[in-house]
């Protein structure tokens, strides 16, 4: 029987990108017509579960012209929605190439505030959800006025249900996750360090400080992210440490959620903890190879992971 799967992004977005053939400053930058894109963690797993031949829901908050625009453009793709609405304006962020460069530069505006009483509104609306997913992916940037004891409340009231909790995002909101115990989450070694209370963390010290996290009850799976380095998988018994292939880097949207798109899909397909980390290496350096913001081709995924799997 397939698992079911909910994504959650509080802080969604729509990314539009383009291209021009400078950059410089004090002139008119003609640039190409702009692509518009579905943006932000959860919404960006969602997209990637899809062309990986999975379903899920992606539920995110929504307002104004742009999350009317969102919302289309998830629809264009297939990708059952579920919007909750909020009064501010859903955010755009803009990326940008300089053709001469092939250099990206990416400007990511910030969610509107969200008022006190939406919170309750948001938090009443999950609440009422009458399907209750095998797995809860939330992932993204909390948006102003959305405390960190928020996303404890959510974490919480899944767990009760019997799904499992991957989180992907940083600060405080991850702290906050820990301490409530999630299944799975994504840090790359600066905010492992912070998460054990260091500064930087070597080499040697990644292994002790995911096992710390481990055996607090945490987490049940880390996964730390070393970019070009590849990553590390962490559960109580296991280390399992996999490269990145060498790929044409064009941009690194999106990466990161398609590294925990991977992850799911192996972990719905109840298959084994390497071929977990095999298959996110491989979508997140499959998504590095696309153009702008768009995410992995299928069979790029299909060639990376034979890769990874023959080292």
């Amino acid at each position: 029987m397939a698992k079911s799967i909910l994504t959650i992004t509080l802080n969604p977005s729509v990314d539009k990108s383009s291209s021009v053939q400078h950059i410089v400053p004090e002139k008119k930058l003609r640039c190409e017509q702009p692509i518009y894109q579905p943006g932000g963690g959860g919404i960006n797993v969602s997209r990637a579960l899809k062309r990986l031949g999975l379903a899920s829901t992606a539920l995110f908050t929504s307002g104004g012209k742009t999350g009317s625009l969102l919302e289309g453009l998830l629809k264009l793709e297939d990708i059952a929605v579920d919007p909750i609405r909020v009064n501010g304006e859903t955010r755009e962020n803009f990326i940008v190439v300089d053709r001469s460069t092939n250099q990206q530069y990416r400007f990511g505006f910030p969610g509107e505030h969200v008022e006190s009483n939406e919170l309750e509104g948001i938090m009443a609306s999950i609440a009422e959800l009458k399907y209750i997913p095998d797995f809860v992916v939330i992932s993204g940037s909390m948006p102003a006025g959305v405390p960190p004891e928020f996303l404890r409340s959510l974490i919480h009231m899944y767990k009760t249900k019997g799904s499992k909790i991957i989180v992907d995002t940083s600060g405080d909101s991850l702290h906050v996750a820990l301490e409530e115990g999630v299944f799975l989450i994504k840090p790359n070694a600066g905010e492992l360090a912070a998460l054990v209370g260091k500064e930087e963390l070597g080499h040697s010290d990644l292994d002790m400080a995911a096992q710390q996290l481990i055996s607090e009850g945490k987490a049940t799976l880390i996964v730390v992210s070393l970019g070009a380095q590849g990553a590390i998988l962490y559960s109580e018994t296991e280390r399992i440490q996999l490269p990145s292939p060498l790929v044409k880097v064009r941009s690194t949207v999106g990466a990161g959620d398609s590294m925990v798109a991977g992850m799911v899909s192996v972990l719905a397909g109840e298959g084994d903890l390497e071929q977990v980390l095999q298959m996110g290496i491989a979508c997140g350096s499959a998504t590095t190879m696309a153009e702008g913001t768009g995410l992995f081709a299928k069979k790029d995924v299909d060639r990376l992971f034979s890769e990874i799997g023959k080292r």
